[in-house]
């Protein structure tokens, strides 16, 4: 007797989309970044939806546009920015557990606020693992490359019951930020560094995984440090990094491990997923917090 295999065929992969888990920290010593979902909290909830280990691995939607069709019976939820959600053409909810029948398809229109989108099957996406993760890093380029119509995806044997909510409302998210951020260990080298990082700051369309590149009034040095430089220093998700433009990088999960410009701050890891959710035009102030 033949077995349907559990799988997921792409159909449309949308703007970019990315197979992600809770990637690969610790190995920085290696020079690999710690990569995995910019919003953890997002795809954390959609595994709990399906009845899987918060550690199984998704696919990270920008912007939607996503279309997949089972292979075999499973059970999906979507989460992260709140997304128009169809099966078979039908409207459905986002932020629930949905079951899809074998050759049912599941697409997502485009958000209206937030960026990114997070799709959870049944058993986890069960690609080959790299560094004991499956996440995508597009820095270095490791893990299982974007998504590309006829990709199909292998799942994994459920691992426990879909967990529903009565009320469980997608979130909405805001134009502009405030931000938490612990100073230094460079910020010795600007003048009044607290003020002048308070911003306000625009996220730019420039902005990636690597990192939330912002605009705005150019940071000034302290004369003293006006030409100085830094000998490459170790570099942690969340730090607001300032080149000689003046304009601060906060590097989000796929960052290099290592910099040689100075790090006037780093972002509280609680609000690193909302930063990951700022889309292009997002204003943003960061606050000093102790």
């Amino acid at each position: 007797m033949q077995t349907t295999q559990r799988a997921l065929e792409v159909l449309d992969p949308g703007p970019s989309a990315l197979v992600q888990d809770l990637g690969r920290p610790g190995l920085a010593h290696l020079g690999v970044p710690p990569s995995g979902a910019l919003d953890v909290p997002a795809l954390r909830l959609a595994n709990r939806l399906v009845g899987n280990p918060e550690s199984a691995a998704g696919v990270e939607a920008l912007l939607g546009g996503l279309r997949v069709r089972a292979a075999a019976s499973c059970t999906v939820a979507v989460t992260g920015a709140p997304v128009p959600v169809l099966v078979d053409g039908r409207p459905m909810g986002s932020h629930v557990p949905l079951h899809l029948r074998t050759g049912q398809t599941l697409a997502l229109g485009n958000p209206a606020t937030g960026l990114r989108c997070y799709l959870a099957v049944s058993g986890g996406i069960a690609v080959e693992p790299e560094l004991r993760s499956r996440s995508r890093d597009v820095l270095s380029e490791i893990g299982p490359p974007p998504l590309a119509a006829g990709d199909v995806l292998p799942v994994g044997p459920p691992a426990g019951v879909p967990e529903g909510a009565d009320v469980l409302a997608p979130p909405v998210f805001p134009g502009e930020l405030s931000i938490p951020v612990h100073l230094g260990p460079r910020d010795d080298w600007f003048d009044d560094a607290a003020a002048q990082l308070a911003g306000p700051w625009t996220v730019t369309p420039e902005s990636n995984r690597v990192g939330l590149r912002l605009d705005g009034p150019a940071l000034r040095r302290s004369v003293d440090r006006g030409g100085a430089e830094l000998p490459s220093e170790g570099i942690l998700t969340g730090a607001v990094q300032v080149p000689p433009s003046g304009l601060p990088v906060v590097f989000l999960a796929d960052h290099p491990s290592t910099g040689g410009y100075p790090v006037l701050g780093v972002v509280r890891a609680k609000s690193l997923a909302a930063l990951g959710q700022a889309r292009p035009g997002t204003k943003l102030r960061f606050r000093s917090s102790t």
